[in-house]
């Protein structure tokens, strides 16, 4: 039988088992909710014991951070190379939407498990990558002459309310069209952010 190989100091096996539990836990989040998200009850879904997490995780918060990095590692190789092949400003700001709801359709319960976790953590001192992201690329198209003069914050912030809002909403209505959800959304910022003709 061949050794194990491993990257870092953990077997590609105990990685598995890591990944394993990071997925059941976003399961059980997505499913019950943060607070109800126990060890226990994540072990359950696993099929295995609260004891043989621990061996893999410190506690709860450990397994919850690893969770988020793992959301968003995703979300950010999911979007990232859809944004850097954009051209404009105007392309890039198709491409967040749509790369965005695209995730959403993909990722259902990554989304809905990061929504339920983020509440329940102390506020950040900084912006969200992607916001700092989105206000980069409204300011490049001011700069450039794509967009209108309009206040950069209130803009990224609404754009995060507008896709925050689309996630509620395919909760809610798990027919809900993404793809026509998706072109309205293109075409509402795309008019509320054109330069002047």
């Amino acid at each position: 039988m061949r050794p194990e190989s491993s990257t870092g100091d953990r077997t590609f096996t105990e990685q598995a088992r890591r990944r394993q539990f990071v997925d059941c836990a976003i399961e059980v989040i997505a499913e019950h909710g943060f607070a109800q998200a126990s060890l226990a009850r994540i072990a359950a879904k696993a099929g295995t014991s609260k004891g043989v997490i621990s061996y893999h995780f410190r506690d709860k918060d450990e397994l919850i951070e690893q969770v988020l990095l793992d959301i968003y590692a995703g979300m950010a190789g999911f979007i990232g190379p859809r944004m850097a092949a954009a051209g404009s400003a105007a392309e890039k700001l198709e491409s967040f939407l749509e790369s965005n709801l695209e995730y959403l359709a993909r990722h259902r319960s990554q989304l809905l498990a990061m929504r339920r976790i983020c509440p329940n953590l102390p506020e950040p001192e900084e912006p969200a990558p992607h916001d700092s992201a989105v206000a980069e690329f409204l300011r490049a198209g001011q700069e450039s002459g794509e967009f209108r003069d309009f206040d950069v914050t209130v803009m990224a912030v609404t754009i995060r309310a507008a896709l925050d809002g689309a996630l509620d909403e395919f909760v809610a209505r798990p027919e809900l069209d993404l793809a026509a959800y998706r072109r309205e959304l293109v075409t509402l910022f795309t008019h509320a952010t054109r330069g002047n003709p």
